[in-house]
């Protein structure tokens, strides 16, 4: 965590109001391509912020939203959002397609920068129980390589996934809790 400051329930920062409309009660998104942000990693909501607003990632609504944040406030954003709980999203995985997520997941080494069950670590995002658009738009994205904000890493690996696995990851990891 980047900081000691915790919420009660009903408090919620100022900044983090605006983040609600899109990303959810609590950091909980119910919209199919956003991602939800409870629980992530404090260390990467801020990278990524920090990401948007310098250039290095570019979506037409974050990246404005981004770009008069202070380093405070993108600090508190992350950890308010990190100290969340996510929900879950009721996703119903194939569980055949689930098998063939989790063979795809050994094979090129997933738990290695996101640790077992998907939960993250530091720079590394958790991406469990995300929801299953999100995660295959991302993983399409690090393929066509239209995200590169992840030092070579998710490019590399996303270069090998057919559209297939891709799917099959998304089973896999949306249906994790």
């Amino acid at each position: 965590m980047m900081g000691s400051v915790t919420w009660a329930a009903d408090e919620i920062p100022a900044k983090a109001a605006t983040c609600l409309a899109c990303h959810g009660v609590n950091g909980n998104s119910t919209m199919p391509g956003v991602p939800s942000l409870a629980a992530q990693n404090a260390r990467y909501i801020y990278l990524q912020l920090r990401d948007y607003q310098e250039g290095r990632r570019d979506n037409p609504m974050m990246s404005p939203m981004a770009a008069g944040l202070t380093r405070p406030e993108m600090q508190e954003l992350a950890n308010y959002f990190s100290q969340q709980k996510l929900s879950s999203k009721g996703f119903k995985a194939d569980p055949d397609k689930v098998k063939k997520g989790i063979a795809k997941a050994d094979e090129t080494l997933c738990a290695m920068c996101h640790l077992g069950e998907f939960k993250g670590q530091n720079e590394i995002p958790k991406v469990a129980g995300q929801n299953f658009d999100y995660v295959v738009s991302m993983l399409k994205a690090f393929k066509a390589k239209t995200r590169t904000n992840d030092a070579g890493n998710m490019t590399s690996v996303a270069s090998t996934l057919s559209d297939e696995d891709i799917e099959n990851l998304g089973h896999y990891i949306a249906g994790l809790n």
